[in-house]
């Protein structure tokens, strides 16, 4: 193997390593509180289209047709999804382990750095692999219980933390979140090679703010462009999971920490793994 080749399984430039004699990070067993049937992440190659957005939509969905659900929101650096849930209390402990803080409606368990830290908006100023340790963390020293599914918002791009994701915790597939622009969909692909790299499932792709319908005519205007989903979808081998309109709505139930109250037949259908 030559020096500038890569391992497929670890990724990494070493003389010697191979995928049979990989030393790449085993997989994090579930610690004894726990009884996750199924794990799944939400990516996208780039930030800006609304993939926390959309992992709240998925955990709804899958709450309201009566799943167990959690979401552990792993983007460290940029977390988003104790605001759109109203959370502002700090997870209680439970022996050894941390409970994760319920949203008060669904009470959808949720563990996120922000509601580890004195104020909402202290920055996190961390390295890539005391990040990557941060995510471990939330799935080895949470007492997450007994759930159907557990989502995984993730930072965008293909970092460390991703990359930790699809290393250490039992992925059963992930959710790509894109929208319209061409250079979304360029990056997006990137993500969706390294997934494929790492051997782990695909379940489709989700096409965020797709258009805007006008709400006196009702007229669907593509702000960001002519979509090129189902092109691209196609030359992937995908399936799109759902599109998705931009909603001035959403954005303020979000904004008050209200996302509970939006109604949605988004993640309506069943169409992930256990289903």
């Amino acid at each position: 193997m030559s020096k500038d080749s890569k391992c497929s399984s670890c990724q990494q430039k070493e003389d010697g390593c191979t995928p049979e004699k990989c030393q790449k990070p085993e997989v994090l067993p579930q610690n004894e509180y726990n009884n996750i049937k199924n794990v799944l992440a939400v990516v996208s190659g780039k930030g800006g289209v609304g993939k926390s957005s959309v992992t709240a939509l998925l955990a709804l969905g899958l709450a309201r047709q009566g799943y167990k659900v959690g979401i552990m929101d792993a983007d460290i650096t940029g977390p988003s999804i104790p605001r759109m849930f109203g959370l502002k209390q700090r997870p209680q402990q439970f022996e050894d382990k941390l409970l994760p803080v319920k949203s008060p409606d669904l009470g959808i368990p949720i563990m996120s750095i922000n509601l580890l830290l004195p104020n909402e908006d202290d920055p996190v100023i961390w390295r890539g692999p005391i990040l990557a340790g941060a995510v471990k963390q939330f799935w080895t020293d949470v007492a997450w219980g007994s759930l159907d599914y557990l989502i995984v918002d993730l930072p965008p791009g293909t970092g460390d933390v991703p990359l930790t994701v699809m290393q250490s915790l039992p992925l059963n597939g992930i959710v790509v979140v894109t929208s319209p622009q061409e250079l979304s969909r360029m990056v997006v692909r990137k993500a969706i090679k390294m997934a494929r790299h790492m051997s782990i499932p695909i379940i489709g792709i989700v096409e965020n703010m797709s258009y805007f319908k006008c709400p006196d005519c009702g007229k669907e205007v593509p702000i960001f462009g002519r979509s090129h989903l189902e092109d691209a979808a196609s030359v992937e081998g995908l399936p799109v999971l759902e599109v998705l309109p931009i909603d001035p709505h959403l954005a303020e139930l979000a904004d008050r920490g209200r996302i509970e109250d939006y109604q949605t037949a988004a993640f309506s259908q069943p169409f992930l793994p256990g289903m």
